[in-house]
């Protein structure tokens, strides 16, 4: 049994516990944290989805993604999921990039840039398939097709569109 914290709309701890799988109680949401991931010569780290999974099977996204479990921050959270769904450690930090809340959820976005050998990328049974660094024209044209997780799609569309995540690299 998986355990999340509640929060508040406002992204503050509600002093309660959510089960994985249950239903949400109204005015509470769980955490959720995504991470960007580029790699230091402005490629883009792509994962598809295990055929398995409930929801997107066999799909594309970027990086890595999951919930925050009890007890975590959202960042904590982040370089967990990141490290377990593509065995990345974020040396350099995670930047935040945004903080979006949907009706049972608060996403957590991060950049990682890295310099991982990439074929050290790692895949988690269970959620991951297979991984590729792609350059900016392949990664829009997944990105916008229907072989990529919509709904990730629609969080990222305004950093992508910007090309927010390769500034600074």
């Amino acid at each position: 049994m998986e355990l999340w914290d509640a929060y508040y709309e406002d992204g503050t701890l509600a002093g309660l516990d959510l089960v994985r799988g249950e239903k949400i109680p109204e005015g509470l949401r769980h955490a959720v944290a995504e991470i960007f991931v580029v790699h230091k010569d402005k490629s883009i780290l792509l994962m598809q989805r295990d055929f398995g999974k409930p929801n997107y099977p066999g799909l594309w996204e970027n990086g890595a993604s999951g919930s925050v479990i009890k007890g975590e921050s959202p960042l904590e959270g982040a370089k967990r999921e990141l490290f377990e769904e593509t065995g990345i450690v974020a040396k350099d930090g995670l930047q935040s990039l945004y903080h979006i809340v949907s009706e049972t959820t608060i996403y957590w976005g991060y950049l990682c840039v890295t310099d991982i050998p990439k074929e050290k990328v790692r895949l988690q049974e269970g959620e991951t398939i297979a991984f590729k660094w792609v350059h900016e024209r392949e990664f829009k044209e997944i990105f916008y097709s229907d072989q990529y997780v919509n709904t990730v799609r629609e969080r990222l569309k305004d950093f992508v569109e910007k090309g927010s995540y390769l500034c600074g690299i």
